[in-house]
């Protein structure tokens, strides 16, 4: 991985709700990063700014998808990006979602809002490989319509017969919305898996992470076979900076993807 930040220049930029845009990057000079697994992140770095950790969104054979929510001083200028702009790229750093242990099982991605981000990468592998895996399942929840990230892929995904089986809920609909309504989790009564060889891979808010892992403990899935994202908690990359800790484990260092076996005690200390 590089400790230095790399130059790379934005070749797309394209808005997925008001507040998000994702930013297409290509190597701007002969060096490039190693390659990414769905689930690992950069240190995306805007000159005369600072840098933020962001989870891959997209992997291609010479570019490199971030999708960056607008929240702070480094992500707005990473939002106000234009085709042609550069930025500095170091990684990839942390675990991914490890996909490839799931062979032959059935798949469950759950994901809340933006985090469909770093789970997007772990659903167009297993579409380019569909007879490595069993059923796959993508259950996606957002505050309002407006706040679905990659909306018109995931309305081809759920309006097509599969795979993926695409299904969306909102918390909060517009006049127009026709879709199901109310949190992720009600929409597992739909899913066709088996919960003895199933995978699950979760990501969003850490109270939806929570609600939707016990839920799949209580159908039966193993906790060891859920995987979640704490990728909320990162900053530095290093794990130096303390920001990351849960417990004994640094996130920048041990995670951000970790089983639910491990994430739900973490998570639980915290609280205390």
């Amino acid at each position: 991985m590089s400790e230095v930040p790399l130059p790379y220049r934005v070749t797309r930029v394209r808005p997925e709700t008001a507040d998000t845009v994702s930013v297409a990057l290509a190597p701007a000079g002969e060096e490039s990063l190693a390659p990414f697994m769905p689930g690992q992140f950069a240190m995306v770095y805007a000159f005369g700014v600072g840098e933020i950790p962001v989870s891959v969104s997209g992997i291609g054979d010479h570019e490199l998808e971030h999708t960056v929510r607008s929240v702070g001083a480094v992500s707005a200028a990473l939002c106000a990006l234009r085709p042609g702009g550069r930025i500095g790229l170091r990684g990839p750093f942390g675990t991914g979602w490890e996909l490839g242990r799931a062979a032959g099982r059935d798949l469950l991605v759950v994901a809340g809002g933006i985090g469909l981000a770093p789970l997007r990468p772990l659903v167009t592998a297993a579409l380019a490989a569909p007879h490595a895996y069993g059923r796959l399942n993508l259950l996606v929840g957002a505050r309002t319509p407006d706040d679905l990230p990659y909306a018109g892929q995931v309305h081809a995904w759920s309006a097509s017969h599969g795979p993926p089986y695409c299904q969306v809920t909102v918390d909060r609909p517009a006049p127009a919305w026709r879709g199901r309504v109310g949190v992720v989790t009600t929409l597992l009564n739909g899913a066709a898996f088996a919960p003895g060889n199933t995978t699950a891979f979760v990501c969003g808010p850490e109270v939806m992470i929570r609600v939707t892992a016990r839920e799949l403990v209580h159908r039966g899935l193993a906790p060891h076979r859920i995987r979640v994202s704490l990728e909320r908690n990162m900053r530095c990359a290093t794990g130096h900076c303390g920001h990351c800790q849960l417990g004994g484990v640094l996130l920048c260092r041990d995670g951000p993807v970790i089983g639910w076996d491990r994430a739900e005690s973490l998570l639980s200390a915290r609280e205390l």
